[in-house]
């Protein structure tokens, strides 16, 4: 198992390893919320209920605050009635029934005066200040403003006026009423401080009361406090208070802040860790290809040192072998194979350092590449070199070129088992100047289009998985150009294009 397969397996397995997690998280962090917000939902609920229980309570209360105002009404008109019977009575009429109507009350407050508005009866006012004259004029002031009085016709046309008011008893129910709904309104606002609320008439248009979490600049026209009040009903269906007598409040409620961020809480959580892993890979995967940027760099550089010292001998020992008169064309060939170490040196030497580029004819480089490389091939391996006639001129470093130029030809010998066809195009397009290096080999998955450039991968048993890696680098670090496999098939063979800027 080469090294990329095995760095394949160990990404997927943490891939797989860190989706495990985070759906983990996600599922327990939602499970979390969903409790929340259904214990959030409940205590809502159970507050509504009781706002419905205590509403019910006001609603009684209420019904009967009015029962006892007819009551009272009732009782002066009676009270009343008894007054006009009882100064039509003649000395023969049985006056005991009136006189305990008029006994019986002791609760409602009455002051009966003639139709020139002078006070010829009282009852029930305060036993101290009841003669007094100035308490008199100010209780029959109050009764007049607060109830219609009781006519009572007498004799030829003339009448008088019965005055009442509430009676102690009313009054005190009247301010346990007050008290009771003053209660309920503050029991809404502090129950309500984490909620958005919105309490308000029956009519849906006057608000009165609101959380402080509603924004006031989303109800402060009645189209905004409508649309305020949809949204609400939205998420929640709108909470009836029934006070009786035709008189609904309506509470209109959200979610909390809390529990909105809590669900979006494990989005934002993972974004940002994300986010820091991002950070932290790209980080980390820059020191890496620093680093080992440094060992290519050490290692091309010691090789090139290292090949320094044989290639001077060899150089010393074929002018010997000329000198003692060995054959020239073995001395020839030797020596253009030592040419082709020193070539190699010089490759090595550049890894690391910044090459020059110089104008070069890219047909006459490919056409030496190429030449080399046929002599040292297979017999059963065919070229084609396909070039255009006249010189095409880019920004080179011949010797790197040269090393793309083999690697990918050797790689295409490799996956043709030394048989087949080897097929080199050069040609102008609108992106600059294409070389296409073809094969008849087994092809590339297209899955491995991108794969092949990576340093490791390989397919063969002995194998570093340096060679398209290092062409990449020459050709896209170095020439500022593009290489990439543009078209494969199994079996069917491979095409690598190299692109390069024009001069």
């Amino acid at each position: 198992m080469n090294i990329y397969t095995k760095k394949q397996k160990w990404k997927w397995l943490l891939f797989i390893a860190a989706i495990c997690i985070v759906f983990t998280s996600l599922w327990y962090t939602n499970n979390l919320v969903k409790r929340i917000a259904d214990d959030e939902r409940t205590k809502v609920k159970l507050w509504a209920q009781a706002v419905q229980k205590k509403a019910k309570l006001i609603k009684f209360t209420n019904e009967l605050f009015s029962k006892i105002k007819l009551e009272e009404r009732k009782k002066a008109e009676l009270y009343a009635e008894a007054t006009k019977q009882l100064a039509n009575m003649n000395d023969n009429g049985d006056i005991t029934f009136v006189l305990k109507v008029l006994q019986d009350n002791t609760t409602v407050p009455v002051i009966l005066t003639d139709e020139n508005g002078k006070i010829n009866a009282k009852r029930n006012l305060d036993s101290i200040l009841e003669n007094d004259t100035t308490y008199l004029n100010k209780e029959l002031a109050a009764m007049k403003e607060t109830y219609a009085p009781v006519v009572i016709n007498t004799y030829k046309e003339h009448k008088n006026f019965l005055y009442y008011k509430d009676s102690k008893v009313f009054t005190d129910i009247k301010l346990v009423f007050d008290s009771l709904t003053k209660s309920f309104l503050e029991e809404v606002a502090l129950n309500t401080a984490d909620i958005p609320v919105i309490y308000t008439d029956s009519s849906k248009t006057q608000i009165i009361h609101r959380s402080e979490k509603i924004d006031s600049t989303k109800i402060n026209t009645p189209e905004n406090l409508k649309n305020t009040l949809n949204n609400l009903a939205k998420q929640n269906p709108p909470i009836s208070v029934d006070f009786g007598e035709g008189y609904t409040n309506y509470i209109f409620y959200a979610e909390s802040e809390l529990l909105t961020k809590l669900k979006y809480y494990p989005y934002i959580q993972f974004g940002a860790i994300g986010l820091f892993l991002l950070i932290a890979y790209i980080l980390f995967s820059t020191a890496r290809k620093a680093e080992q940027d440094q060992v290519w760099v050490g290692m091309s550089k010691e090789t090139a040192h290292q090949l320094g010292t044989p290639l001077s001998s060899l150089m010393g020992w074929n002018e010997h072998l000329r000198s003692i008169g060995v054959d020239e064309s073995v001395v020839n060939e030797m020596n253009r194979d030592i040419r082709r170490l020193n070539t190699i040196t010089d490759r090595f030497s550049k890894i690391g350092s910044q090459p020059t580029l110089n104008d070069e004819d890219i047909c006459a480089v490919i056409q030496n590449a190429t030449d080399y490389l046929k002599l040292r091939t297979s017999k059963n391996v065919k070229y084609e070199i396909i070039i255009p006639r006249k010189e095409v001129h880019v920004q080179l470093s011949v010797p790197l070129f040269e090393w793309v130029i083999e690697n990918l030809c050797k790689n295409a010998v490799d996956a043709m088992d030394g048989k087949g066809q080897i097929t080199v195009i050069v040609e102008e397009v609108p992106e600059g100047i294409a070389i296409d290096i073809s094969d008849t080999g087994k092809g590339i998955p297209k899955s491995k289009f991108k794969t092949v450039f990576e340093p490791g991968y390989t397919t063969k048993t002995r194998g570093w998985g340096l060679g398209l890696s290092l062409c990449k680098r020459i050709i896209e670090n170095y020439h500022g150009g593009k290489i990439f496999v543009l078209q494969s098939e199994p079996n069917s063979g491979t095409t690598f294009r190299i692109l390069l800027n024009r001069f």
